[in-house]
């Protein structure tokens, strides 16, 4: 089994060559016995539409059942369904098979005890279990149920979010992930014109790569949010955990971006609450949330790490510049781009404005977007511990929760380590446009000094 599988957030690799049907029940069997241990008796298991995915479920739902697990299949559901049906089914754990918008060839897992996934130590106890095949046994095996999760959850998000006016042009591309098949008919059933893009199911993704992140693949929409007049466009990625939004203008709103304006509207509800933010996300997002009573907590980039943190620190939203958004404010706290779809649609259709008046008194910056610096697995940490240290010793003001993000009055910048790439992560942001360009030149020199010190 190639330990590298085992990654921060996620269990990920190869189909076939990582991720075999020995491999995967071996996960079951794993997943299972950590469960049965915790006291749990049943899970719910989700899956997306790549062709690996229902062969994965078979052998992931043989281990977790020969644990003595019941099993309730939710089916070919976006990863967000998978979560709801683990915060409203009487169920001690969950699993979703999904490899995201990965190329076909990968696949992957998402999975938990209780109400919420796995990360870190977690994940490394689950590899050392199935490593050391010490693993619950039992005399009766559970039984694998179907159950429709699509239905409540669709009855939920029309109970909770109040539409105002009807009739709303909108422009929904799915990537061919599967997204489309839930919010198509779910926003025309709450009045929305629906402009559907690549809304069919089809793991090869043959239009365009179903990453939201990535401006490319993103034109289609522009093109189409501009052509049929929509008021906004909205795009998921390959599991509708992440969301893409495009103006009526055709400008592309990032995580933070839209943060802004959920947080605005959050805190008119829960005045003072906490608000999260990953270390990439634009300090005008921040001083927002504060200048609206807020209580912006800057952290650690990564889906488990962020909920873990909402926990601890009772957030009502946090958010990534990645489009991973997570409202705790009227849902659960997990990451959903078609619940944070309807949340935008319900303050959209509830003001005069259009979204880019909306957004127009955030002060304008120039910033970078992330970039890649190359190195190896076993130096990338290395290196930006040496970093923090060189920006301290220069006497800068800096914050090392995720990497390290050295701060000034008009800007940022950053270096952070990947957590599933051998790559560092940089990003600038400042006031002008000059100032973008020292903060760069300052970040380059303290990566190349990090890199020669530790040898990389």
């Amino acid at each position: 089994m190639n330990a590298h599988i085992f990654r921060e957030y996620d269990i990920r690799g190869l189909v076939d060559k990582d991720l075999t049907i020995e491999v995967v029940e071996l996960l079951g069997l794993g997943l299972g016995t950590m469960i049965r241990r915790k006291g749990g008796t049943s899970i719910v298991v989700g899956r997306d539409c790549r062709e690996s995915s229902t062969r994965f479920r078979d052998a992931l739902a043989k281990g977790l059942t020969a644990t003595g697990l019941d099993v309730y299949d939710v089916g070919v559901v976006p990863t967000p369904l998978t979560y709801f049906a683990a915060n409203t089914l009487p169920v001690d754990g969950l699993a979703m098979i999904t490899g995201s918008h990965n190329p076909k060839e990968f696949n992957g897992f998402k999975i938990g005890a209780g109400k919420t996934t796995f990360h870190g130590p977690e994940i490394k106890e689950l590899r050392r279990l199935i490593e050391a095949k010490d693993f619950a046994t039992s005399s009766k095996p559970g039984k694998v149920t179907p159950y429709d999760i699509i239905t409540p959850y669709n009855h939920f998000i029309r109970q909770t979010v109040k539409v105002g006016r009807k009739g709303m042009k909108i422009v929904i591309d799915a990537g061919n992930g599967t997204g489309g098949a839930i919010a198509v008919p779910l926003f025309e059933s709450m009045g929305f014109d629906v402009v559907p893009l690549f809304c069919e199911m089809d793991a090869d993704f043959p239009n365009h790569h179903p990453d939201p992140t990535v401006v490319e693949n993103l034109q289609d929409l522009i093109k189409k949010v501009k052509e049929v007049k929509a008021e906004v466009g909205i795009a998921y990625d390959g599991d509708s955990d992440r969301i893409g939004v495009i103006d009526n203008e055709g400008n592309v709103l990032w995580g933070d971006q839209l943060m802004v304006l959920f947080s605005r509207y959050v805190l008119k509800e829960s005045p003072g609450a906490a608000i999260i933010g990953e270390v990439k996300c634009s300090y005008t997002m921040y001083d927002d949330i504060a200048k609206h009573g807020g209580r912006p907590i800057m952290w650690k980039a990564g889906h488990s790490l962020i909920k873990s943190k909402m926990k601890e620190e009772h957030a009502e939203l946090a958010g990534e510049m990645s489009g991973h958004i997570f409202f705790k404010h009227r849902y659960f706290g997990f990451d959903d781009a078609v619940y944070a779809s309807a949340r935008l649609l319900e303050i959209l259709t509830q003001e005069k404005q259009s979204m880019s008046q909306l957004l127009a008194d955030v002060p304008k910056t120039f910033a970078s977007p992330e970039l890649r610096f190359d190195t190896t697995e076993e130096k990338k940490f290395a290196m930006v511990k040496r970093a923090t240290e060189i920006l301290r010793d220069a006497g800068h003001k800096v914050v090392d929760v995720d990497g390290v993000r050295v701060t000034f009055p008009d800007g940022w910048g950053l270096i952070r380590a990947s957590n599933t790439q051998p790559i560092l992560v940089l990003r600038y942001e400042a006031s002008t446009e000059a100032r973008v360009k020292e903060i760069q030149a300052l970040i380059e020199k303290t990566v190349a000094q990090a890199q020669k010190e530790v040898g990389a």
